[in-house]
């Protein structure tokens, strides 16, 4: 199997404390791969250690067989949580103003929003979007300069019926233009619908990695990990 991302005995201690413990883990090329964990498990600062907004303490990121460097920035799109947008701006407007920090050109700006279908929202102002279409405007700056891997931290899942189909059919969309997305999120029965590959990390430590399909069941097999780890410490 061909990764597009790994790590190596990934390591963070913050404040004396070891919270990110000897992670391997190994993202595969071309598919969802889904971050899994309950909270304090340490999902959160993995995401912060892969796209370089936090230093290892040890060990090392892998991104396209070579070693992390400022340079895989280029080609890594990075949405930590809520999106950096502007509620009196449209999104033509927020698209424009990030373009011109990164020196992305309009034509970018057009070739994105086509791709989210965010492209028609005309002179609608941000803050008059609903939940999903402020999170694929996110996704949509996130997208400069055409990435290989997108990485969406603490994705946001409190959507309604058509919000949610919208974030399926967009994840789909990434993978079918050859973007591997990373997706770290509470909801396992989301992640069961949009990921072909789980992590599952607890007190920091990965439990659990492998392929996940629809007839697995995800709950069970989230829910085993975590009562195995539970008996460890008992």
């Amino acid at each position: 199997m061909d990764y597009i991302l790994e790590t190596k005995n990934l390591t963070k201690n913050i404040k004396n404390e070891n919270i990110i413990k000897g992670l391997s883990l190994k993202v595969p090329k071309g598919g969802t791969y889904g971050l899994l964990g309950p909270n304090g498990a340490g999902k959160s600062t993995t995401m912060k250690l892969l796209c370089g907004l936090l230093k290892p303490s040890e060990g090392e990121v892998i991104f396209k067989g070579k070693p992390w460097s400022r340079d895989t920035l280029n080609k890594i799109g990075v949405l930590i949580e809520s999106p950096a947008i502007y509620g009196n701006l449209t999104a033509k407007e927020n698209m424009l103003i990030h373009a011109c920090m990164l020196g992305v050109s309009e034509n970018e700006i057009t070739r994105v929003l086509k791709l989210l279908k965010i492209d028609k929202t005309g002179k609608k102002k941000v803050s008059n979007f609903s939940l999903g279409m402020k999170q694929r405007l996110g996704i949509a700056i996130a997208l400069f300069r055409n990435p290989d891997l997108i990485i969406l931290a603490n994705l946001q899942m409190v959507l309604d019926p058509i919000g949610i189909q919208e974030l399926r059919d967009l994840i789909k969309r990434l993978n079918e233009n050859q973007i591997t997305v990373l997706v770290s999120s509470h909801n396992l029965a989301e992640i069961q619908h949009i990921a072909s590959y789980i992590g599952i990390i607890i007190n920091g430590k990965l439990k659990y990695e492998g392929e996940i399909n629809d007839t697995d069941d995800l709950e069970t097999i989230f829910m085993n990990v975590t009562k195995e780890e539970e008996c460890f410490y008992v």
